[in-house]
């Protein structure tokens, strides 16, 4: 019974986090701004205030699928929110935009993550076999190697926390500052940008609770042997 709680848990959480952005994403997507600029136009000028002229801005196939590639120097914007002059689309443009900030100062926790990406890959990949070759055949040793390698994967969304409330912070403030939003609008922006975030939340708590849940399995494990 609680191992059927726990698998409701689990799916449950991330698919109404999901449903939530979706949305809230569509109903700021259909709010436009009294600048009425679009969310290429938004990350322009943005880019621009904080001297990233060598910075571009493109649009992706896709939707939700912006980024900012630092190895490019790219702003990626999905064609909705980079022709679109919607609160929703200076939202997501502006945060994207508040990660190539991050770039550029050197933000501890992004190079941390930046760091982490090849690591925390493998470690995904390879945690889930040794774990399931532990489990089959009883071998402590195996299973707790998978369970390091999960849990390099589980550092990894730990440090994304801050890079993304960090890049939404900004994203808010440029908004703000530059008068892209203004009265009313500000509350809309808020709700876009942690709607955005609660989905890495999720995705932490998940997968801590997973990394726990292996690490009891273990304990167990080695109870069992003795």
């Amino acid at each position: 019974m609680g191992f059927l709680i726990y698998f409701i848990i689990i799916m449950a959480v991330p698919l109404l986090i999901q449903l939530y952005l979706k949305n809230t994403y569509k109903k700021y997507s259909n709010v436009g701004t009294s600048s009425g600029i679009t969310g290429a136009e938004a990350a322009r000028r943005v880019l621009d205030e904080n001297g990233l002229y060598n910075v571009k801005v493109e649009p992706v196939r896709g939707r939700l699928t912006d980024h900012y590639d630092p190895r490019s120097k790219v702003v990626r914007l999905s064609q909705d929110n980079y022709y679109g002059n919607s609160i929703a689309a200076i939202s997501v443009a502006t945060h994207e935009v508040g990660h190539a900030v991050q770039d550029k100062m050197d933000y501890t926790p992004l190079r941390i993550r930046h760091a982490l990406v090849p690591v925390a890959n493998w470690g995904s990949n390879l945690s889930f076999f040794f774990i399931l070759a532990g489990m089959l055949m009883q071998a402590s040793g195996m299973f707790l190697l998978g369970i390091i390698f999960f849990a390099v994967s589980v550092l990894f969304q730990v440090v994304t926390l801050p890079v993304e409330y960090n890049a939404s912070a900004r994203a808010h403030d440029f908004m703000v500052s530059s008068g892209m939003i203004r009265n009313n609008e500000e509350s809309g922006a808020r709700k876009v940008l942690n709607a955005a975030a609660l989905t890495y939340v999720a995705a932490t708590i998940i997968a801590i609770m997973e990394l726990l849940r292996f690490i009891l399995m273990f304990v167990g494990m080695n109870n069992n042997e003795e």
